[in-house]
């Protein structure tokens, strides 16, 4: 078993009562805004286990909706982010559940827009967060690396063509996850690197054939 580091047991600094869901709810918020990289007509954000039962209490709620408009977790304006001129340019709205399949500080960021997407994910203590979850695929970010994220169609070849253009761009893979809905459907690829993807890389990528979504999301800020 891995000991904890000393970041792991110092909690962030940040504004809020707890880490878990203060702190990671911020993280989560930040890193789901990253993925999604448009401004949504709307949000839902439903709340699971700990996170609905005492989230309000720990500003959970106001975490989560400060991550989404790009606040820090130090930022001063989080205890009253629903009466920032930021908060009121979008609508959202929170639901809160129980499911016993779910982490006790799960979230899930329902996106309405341009582009509908739903990102899942979990605060697992100290700050520390995991997205699992885009629509239907499975993923794992945390946030620490910059990662490229495609969907695309599931053909013979996209898998070496995309690492090779990272190769080429001089970058090392530091993980690679790949998800599928069916053999020939629509297929997914979250790419984490230890360096930073020229624009060149991230147009070349683009470009391969039935590339549905290409982001590139950049590593969240200790």
């Amino acid at each position: 078993m891995r000991q904890p580091s000393i970041i792991d047991i110092i909690s962030p600094v940040m504004a809020g009562p707890s880490s878990s869901h203060t702190a990671g709810a911020v993280r989560l918020g930040l890193l789901a805004r990253n993925i999604y990289n448009s401004k949504p007509d709307k949000i839902t954000f439903q709340l699971y286990n700990s996170y609905a039962a005492t989230g309000k209490g720990h500003g959970t709620d106001k975490g989560l909706l400060a991550g989404v408009l790009g606040f820090a977790v130090d930022d001063a304006r989080i205890k009253n982010v629903f009466d920032t001129s930021m908060a009121k340019t979008i609508e959202y709205s929170y639901e809160f559940l129980e499911d016993f399949n779910r982490h006790p500080n799960s979230v899930d960021f329902i996106f309405e827009g341009g582009l509908n997407m739903t990102i899942s994910g979990d605060s697992v203590g100290a700050g520390e967060i995991v997205i699992n979850k885009i629509n239907k695929f499975s993923v794992n970010l945390d946030g620490k690396y910059n990662t490229l994220l495609l969907v695309y169609e599931d053909v013979p070849g996209v898998i070496s063509a995309v690492t090779k253009i990272i190769q080429e761009d001089n970058v090392n893979i530091a993980s690679l996850h790949c998800d599928r809905s069916a053999k020939g459907r629509d297929a997914s690829m979250c790419i984490c690197v230890d360096g930073e993807l020229s624009q060149s890389c991230i147009d070349a990528v683009s470009a391969l054939k039935d590339m549905y979504i290409v982001r590139y999301i950049k590593k969240l800020e200790s």
